[in-house]
């Protein structure tokens, strides 16, 4: 059976709304999402202005989908390659080097999107800081929830802080994004890389064990 002309139509619509995003996403990591507009975009993609208008119809629901594409970019860069390793300290570890690749990559042009995207709203109250919120504390309870798995499995040493472990690996994160933008400084990631290691070494109740599940 042959496609309808429908669905055609349906198909080209998904793929121009998934550029618009994909590129909105990524001049948003340079130069905020408030630097997002229609027209840049109709003209970077080549396509009309209203093409992009009605794929949103508000510069706010164009900024909505620019945080939804960075999260599912940031999911299968960082999250998804991670969910391989076991659970627990070793797999801390491969999210937060995942993290690592995923800035210094420069999978977004602008570093780490939610980074720079959070700067920009932490003190706008509505609906973009709360998306931006909300994907923040899915990252940190990712990351606790595998501190804790550790715990249970007696991989970790029993009177881990687990929150206070992952603060400490967030601020490893961001600091190595941060100093590389600002200073062009790629051995902030070798740091960050040695600060993490040397933390999760620390927790654990066996670190030559842990030691030899992770590669530097």
């Amino acid at each position: 059976m042959s496609a309808s002309p429908t669905d055609g139509r349906v198909r080209k619509g998904d793929r121009t709304r998934q550029a618009i995003v994909r590129r909105a996403a990524d001049i948003a990591s340079v130069e905020g999402l408030e630097g997002l507009s229609i027209g840049r975009l109709a003209g970077d993609l080549e396509i009309s202005k209203s093409g992009v208008f009605a794929h949103f119809g508000s510069k706010e629901e164009l900024q909505l989908a620019a945080v939804g594409a960075a999260i599912d970019i940031y999911v299968e860069r960082v999250v998804t390659p991670a969910r391989t390793a076991p659970t627990g300290l070793v797999r801390l570890w491969r999210l937060t080097e995942g993290w690592l690749e995923y800035s210094r990559d420069r999978v977004f042009p602008g570093g780490c999107f939610f980074f720079n995207a959070a700067a920009e709203f932490d003190a706008r109250p509505g609906r973009i800081r709360d998306a931006l919120a909300r994907a923040w504390q899915d990252w940190r309870a990712l990351l606790v929830t595998e501190a804790e798995a550790a715990k249970a499995a007696g991989e970790a040493i029993e009177d881990l802080d687990a929150a206070q472990l992952v603060f400490e690996l967030i601020a490893f994160l961001e600091t190595a994004n941060g100093i590389s933008m600002l200073h062009d400084d790629q051995s902030a990631y070798t740091r960050a890389t040695t600060a993490i290691r040397t933390r999760l070494l620390a927790a654990a109740t066996n670190p030559k064990s842990l030691d030899a599940e992770l590669s530097f």
